[in-house]
């Protein structure tokens, strides 16, 4: 077969030629690698060709010419084609052909998720992008992709939050670039939060907030504050101490960007509902800049259930109307709805007698020793115990790996001796 390719009739050919088998995609990448240039020079009367070529047969090739043709800027007209161009070649291009050229597809997809943002139609990204997703992880799902964070960010402005969830349910091992991993969590914790999955936004936020970093950047500062104002929703309390494994860049600096949320924290430990809405109507404008004001009305609804909660420890039965003066709300029919709701997300265990307007606050009634109980023990169980096994893997890797047993060496004279395990004697650091 002649392999002089010097016009793009000549590459379509090629690629028409040898994708039938592995061998021959192989020896067709290696030619496409060759024509970079000249697709790039043609990059204005490429789409035409792609009507010649079948995605799910020609992958590879599809993928060059689609990477070349997306690559000078679109408009809004122009925006439309292309996305259908895009969204057709993800839902049908083969993986293991697309997986010979990742960083061609990953371009790709960055360029069709801008492009429906460009016609504002976040929606007619997020199932593609899935697809595109599950394409690149191929077998494993516990590797984070550079294309995570913005099928995240698409699932966010469609408000499709069930749809970014899936992918938020799988542990994450494996990370391409850190400022994906950043994204990825901030996006995921907005997501939850929009969920109302506190505990899981709480999880992803936390990394953010605890990742190493040798500089400060604008998405950990963001994810600290949402951290802030979730954990007063969602545990009534928050340590403004961050853990010792959080780096000091983090430690240093997060207090500097956050002060009105931090104040938030102070004010709201003092458990006075009159002080901390004073506090947030003064500084309503701050909380709005950062678009966190919803939230932070939040935080004030939370502490009405914070000190219901309080009573709970204290009285077996109350009336609404003790409960709407101790709480400061302004009746007893606003103390039961707030009492209703609060039953009902399980927050707390109480019957309310309508006859009498009076309140009993019971025991937890789970006794675990249901099905459905042991069922949801036992997958605990498991997940530690796979994780578990991996964090012993990867102590093995490390002790073994020649770049850290260096530095560990280099940075132990800095420190006490005992804060340092005995190295072992076969490494020669």
């Amino acid at each position: 077969m002649n392999q002089n390719i010097n016009s793009v009739e000549s590459v379509v050919a090629q690629i028409q030629g040898l994708s039938s088998s592995a061998d021959d995609v192989t020896h067709l990448h290696g030619l496409l690698k060759q024509s970079e240039e000249l697709l790039q020079s043609e990059s204005t009367r490429l789409a035409p060709f792609l009507a010649e070529l079948d995605p799910s047969k020609h992958s590879l090739g599809y993928l060059y010419i689609l990477e070349a043709c997306t690559t000078a800027p679109k408009a809004k007209e122009q925006a439309n084609e292309l996305v259908l161009s895009i969204a057709r070649f993800l839902n049908d291009c083969a993986a293991e052909q697309i997986h010979l050229a990742p960083d061609k597809f990953v371009s790709v997809c960055k360029r069709f998720k801008d492009q429906v943002m460009l016609l504002e139609t976040p929606l007619r990204g997020v199932a593609p992008l899935l697809t595109a997703i599950r394409k690149l992880q191929s077998s494993s799902s516990e590797h984070l992709t550079s294309l995570h964070p913005d099928f995240l960010l698409l699932c966010l402005l469609a408000k499709c939050y069930k749809t970014g969830l899936c992918v938020l349910e799988h542990d994450i091992f494996e990370v391409d670039q850190p400022t994906d991993f950043f994204l990825y969590c901030y996006y995921g914790g907005m997501i939850c939060i929009g969920q109302k999955r506190y505990r899981k936004a709480l999880e992803l936020l936390h990394n953010v907030v605890t990742a190493p970093m040798s500089t400060i950047n604008a998405i950990a500062v963001e994810a600290y504050k949402k951290y802030i104002l979730i954990s007063l929703i969602h545990l009534g309390q928050f340590s403004t101490s961050l853990p010792k494994y959080a780096s000091s860049v983090a430690q240093r600096n997060f207090k500097n960007f956050s002060q009105p949320y931090i104040e938030l924290v102070t004010c709201y430990g003092n458990g006075k509902i009159s002080e901390l809405e004073a506090y947030v109507q003064a500084n309503r404008e701050k909380f709005e800049i950062d678009h966190n004001l919803g939230l932070v009305k939040q935080v004030v609804l939370s502490m009405y259930k914070q000190n219901i909660q309080r009573l709970t420890q204290t009285y077996l039965t109350l009336s609404l109307q003790d409960i709407a003066n101790t709480v400061q709300l302004n009746s007893p029919k606003e103390a039961e709805m707030h009492v209703l709701q609060m039953i009902q997300n399980g927050e707390i265990y109480a019957t309310i007698n309508q006859k009498d307007g009076m309140v009993r606050f019971l025991e937890d009634p789970e006794q675990y020793k249901t099905c459905e109980m042991i069922e949801q023990i036992d997958s605990s169980i498991q997940r530690i115990m796979t994780l578990s096994k991996r964090l012993t893997a990867l102590d093995e890797h490390m002790s073994c790996d020649s770049q850290y047993l260096a530095k560990a060496g280099r940075e132990r004279q800095r420190f006490d001796f005992d804060d340092f395990d005995t190295t072992p004697q076969k490494f020669n650091i």
